[in-house]
């Protein structure tokens, strides 16, 4: 039984895994992760470099930054701009471009911009700033959801009125039903880690159900991703897909039930915008109305300029694994992490970036 950090990079368990995976992989085959830190982990371990050439590794939707709505972008730099306001953000965020500015450039005209750590400083800043109106950025999938939504809760049972959170929350599944929709071929997926500890098992089992799509919830380390691809091509190959945990030691199937819950009492769903995908039903959290009072869209008017796409970027189609970031005629020219043109080399958890910094 693998313990400890430095086992899950042995490489006499990598040899082992890779023996295993090329005894039985007969099938030409495509898995995609839908995770930003399995894409980080794929790329810095050379893990597409071992495996045998009939199985194919692509990187979908899996970082929140990437996939989120430009209009995003631009709405938080409108609200940057109201005079009494001070926006809060993750740092991975504030260099993302809008149609004609970015967080970052508002900062350095002298918008009141933040970075914090978590929904807690904002709310720290919040008690601060009482004659300031603070709005924190709430991005990410079902992983950071819960902390937003805690945060929330927090700042109603302390009463606090100046507190607001402008949510681009997204959830996972009907991202990976879209892209099976829209003919992507796969043959199966390398699930989020993270997400899951969530969620559970149990959000995919429509997926693997109905598109016959082999799953494997995996962990980051050189092993676990080993261990999940061996596992999916056992799938593919004895024609019986369905959902494992290969992260046992961090994912339940049945999840974090209390997370759950305060997830479910702060927010409900709606139809939301995603990079590649366009608006998929159900697939965003917004804050509900029992909550409205905190919530920046229902309390803030602001007039959002009309949004403009990067000429030649091609981030919605590596986002479905249409295309690598190498097909891009920008990457690694005009677009590089230190001055980048798309949101998939701007965050440390995009495609873009990863191929920027471990496979160029």
């Amino acid at each position: 039984m693998v313990k400890f950090i430095d086992e899950f990079r042995s490489k006499d368990l990598v040899k082992q895994l890779l023996k295993q995976i090329n005894e039985i992989s007969k099938k030409e085959v495509a898995f995609m992760e839908v995770c930003g830190g399995h894409t980080m982990s794929i790329h810095k371990f050379g893990i597409p470099s071992l495996l045998p050439s009939n199985i194919k590794l692509l990187s979908g939707p899996g970082c929140p930054v990437c996939v989120s709505d430009k209009k995003f972008i631009d709405q938080s730099i409108a609200y940057a701009r109201l005079d009494d306001v001070i926006i809060t953000t993750f740092g991975d965020l504030i260099r993302v471009p809008g149609s004609t500015s970015s967080l970052e450039k508002e900062k350095a005209a002298g918008k009141n911009v933040k970075i914090v750590y978590s929904i807690l400083d904002a709310i720290k800043i919040a008690k601060e700033n009482p004659s300031k109106k603070i709005i924190f950025l709430g991005i990410g999938f079902e992983t950071t959801a819960p902390t937003t939504a805690a945060g929330i809760q927090k700042a109603a049972s302390e009463k606090l009125h100046n507190f607001f959170v402008f949510s681009s929350h997204k959830i996972m599944p009907p991202a990976m039903a879209a892209l099976i929709d829209e003919g992507v071929k796969l043959s199966g997926y390398i699930a989020p880690g993270h997400v899951s500890t969530i969620t559970g098992s149990k959000i995919y089992t429509d997926v693997a159900e109905k598109y016959k799509l082999a799953c494997v919830i995996a962990g980051f380390e050189p092993v676990d991703i080993l261990k999940s691809i061996y596992m999916l091509v056992k799938q593919v190959e004895t024609n019986s897909p369905k959902v494992e945990i290969e992260y046992s030691r961090a994912v339940l199937p049945e999840g974090n039930i209390k997370a759950q819950e305060i997830m479910a009492d702060v927010f409900e769903f709606r139809d939301d915008w995603w990079r590649g995908l366009g608006i998929l039903a159900n697939s965003g959290l917004k804050i509900s109305k029992k909550y409205k009072a905190f919530d920046a869209e229902e309390n803030f008017v602001v007039e959002v300029e009309k949004t403009i796409e990067e000429k030649g970027c091609i981030c919605g189609e590596i986002l479905k694994g249409l295309k690598s970031p190498k097909d891009c005629k920008l990457f690694a020219k005009a677009c590089s992490p230190l001055n980048p043109v798309g949101a998939c080399m701007v965050s440390s958890e995009g495609s873009c970036h990863a191929h920027y910094k471990y496979s160029r």
